[in-house]
């Protein structure tokens, strides 16, 4: 079993990091393999509403770091995105990444377990949160919780160790992302499959 954790920072060895590298090696002591997928801090992209990824090319149209994630995510169990707090909300780049890459590749990761943690200096941190479970919810996608929201405080990777509640926080989210993974191989092996999806009926609040 195999974890993506995502990287939505700038830093690709800042405060996020440092908290996705806790979650990793809770996992990995678990007996979960884990890669942390940093995005970059080339220009990400918004989603420009073309449809070609659902007209038969099967990724995005911009070819950048979302497809290569996509092509990970393919073969991945679950994921932890993280990212850090810009005015309350996650970082531009990552909410750009997170759109594509869910309206591309959604089928890549649907059904698979999910959680994100967010970093910030002092506050803004739930908003940020909550925004993250959005797309997890939409996709039908196992939201793995914790003992509090997935948050860490801190202007530096070694302020982010003194946050103790949040290294906890992030700790039991990673176990508990663990245990649900067994359940889930336990559960296929005993011949219990995920849901038959039924297709999508699209109304709007005109008729």
């Amino acid at each position: 079993m195999k974890v993506i954790l995502v990287n939505g920072s700038p830093h690709e060895f800042g405060c996020t990091e440092r908290a996705l590298r806790e979650c990793a090696s809770v996992l990995e002591q678990q007996g979960i393999s884990t890669e942390i997928f940093w995005i970059g801090t080339k220009p990400i992209s918004g989603c420009i509403g073309c449809g070609a990824c659902k007209k038969g090319l099967g990724k995005c149209c911009i070819d950048d770091v979302v497809n290569q994630f996509t092509a990970l995510a393919a073969e991945a169990d679950g994921f932890i995105f993280g990212s850090p707090v810009h005015y309350a909300a996650i970082s531009g780049s990552m909410s750009a990444f997170m759109d594509r890459a869910f309206y591309s590749g959604g089928s890549k990761l649907a059904g698979k377990p999910a959680a994100g943690v967010v970093s910030c200096r002092r506050g803004g941190a739930s908003a940020a949160f909550d925004e993250f479970n959005k797309y997890f919810t939409i996709n039908s996608m196992p939201v793995v919780s914790s003992q509090y929201w997935n948050q860490v405080h801190g202007s530096t990777p070694d302020q982010v160790l003194e946050d103790h509640e949040g290294i906890q926080t992030l700790r039991m989210l990673s176990k508990n992302m663990a245990w649900l993974l067994k359940c889930i191989e336990a559960g296929k092996a005993a011949g219990i499959e995920r849901p038959e999806q039924e297709k999508i009926i699209r109304t709007n609040f005109i008729r």
